[in-house]
């Protein structure tokens, strides 16, 4: 059995732009990338803090250094410029590798710096009782 973990997540981003034709995807600064330790390509998760509303798509870099949260294709759907997101990607674990597993988070100000790397504890042992 797997179970799924949060993996990375960047809180209260802010978008920055949106493509609606665009392919699909979203745009991240590969620094912001690094922070949380998303990969190019990795499904993500992104969910709108003013409207609830949630979609799926993956990564793509942007230039390093210019804080870009891009929304493109279907997902420009999702928000407008200026609104706050949470992007988020998780894991499957096997209940051996979870002891000890820690997301990765960055929270971001409004002009997408990193305000805080918060130190989240460690998940314990997994019991068999499910």
């Amino acid at each position: 059995m797997t179970l799924k973990f949060l993996k990375s997540k960047l809180h209260q981003a802010t978008v920055t732009a949106g493509r609606l034709t665009y392919h699909g995807s979203l745009t991240l600064d590969p620094e912001l990338m690094d922070a949380v330790g998303f990969l190019p390509y990795e499904a993500i998760l992104v969910s709108n803090l003013a409207t609830g509303l949630r979609g799926e798509t993956y990564v793509i870099p942007g230039r390093p250094g210019q804080r870009e949260v891009e929304l493109n294709g279907a997902m420009a759907r999702l928000g407008t410029t200026g609104d706050r997101i949470i992007i988020m990607a998780f894991a499957l674990l096997e209940p051996e590798e979870v002891p000890g597993h820690r997301p990765r988070v960055a929270i971001l100000d409004k002009t997408n710096q990193i305000v805080e790397l918060p130190e989240y504890p460690p998940v314990g042992p997994v019991s068999d009782s499910g």
